[in-house]
């Protein structure tokens, strides 16, 4: 259930995020909704369940700590099973139009489909190699993980740069005016105005005619 568990604590933390952060409002203000923000955001929550699932596999399988893997009546439940049943979830959820309108729940709504999908997602294409092929030892096989693996991790990352650009593009004017606002504000002395010189008309002589 470590994996499982997993996923539903990423879900949390990006909702929390989404919803009560000055991260989360800026994502709201600086990427447009339908679909964008949500791309982005089931962007991020791919990116991030997919890279925690390889560390947990990895660990699980090297026998480090007290990992293992989740096995009810003898029989090991793998996690493309949970990410397939998130789908599942997801897919009713939009069939019920969920997260449509602008209600506050609604909304909620919205972003929990989003997180979900993401999570489902990636759930489930950790293990593509076993889509086609049920021998679990194909999982590991040299020939298709690593290539799975680099073509997942890079359609993630170029997920979250292109649907997210706003966004990065919002972080880099706030640093910009901080670093702005720390330069005039910086020192004492460049707190200080210094007096303008009074330039001084100089009067034509009166000639009188």
């Amino acid at each position: 259930m470590l994996l499982l568990a997993f996923a539903s604590v990423v879900v949390v933390v990006l909702l929390v995020l989404l919803q009560l952060t000055r991260l989360g409002f800026l994502i709201r203000t600086t990427i447009p909704d339908r679909p964008r923000r949500r791309m982005f955001i089931a962007s991020v929550s791919f990116l991030i369940t997919f890279l925690g699932v390889r560390i947990l596999v990895h660990r699980i399988v090297g026998h480090q700590g007290h990992f293992q893997w989740v096995v009810v009546r003898g029989l090991h439940i793998h996690h493309l099973v949970w990410g397939i049943l998130i789908l599942l979830l997801v897919g009713y959820g939009w069939l019920l139009d969920l997260g449509r309108s602008h209600s506050p729940t609604s909304i909620f709504f919205s972003r929990l489909m989003a997180v979900s999908y993401g999570v489902g997602a990636a759930l489930t294409l950790d293990e593509f190699a076993l889509w086609l092929n049920l021998d679990p030892d194909a999982y590991w096989s040299s020939a298709g993980r690593e290539s799975i693996d680099a073509m997942i991790l890079f359609g993630g990352i170029l997920a979250v740069g292109a649907w997210g650009a706003p966004f990065f593009r919002g972080i880099k004017a706030l640093w910009d005016k901080r670093m702005l606002f720390e330069r005039r504000l910086g020192t004492p002395i460049g707190r200080v105005k210094l007096p303008r010189r009074r330039r001084f008309r100089r009067s034509r002589p009166r000639i009188d005619r």
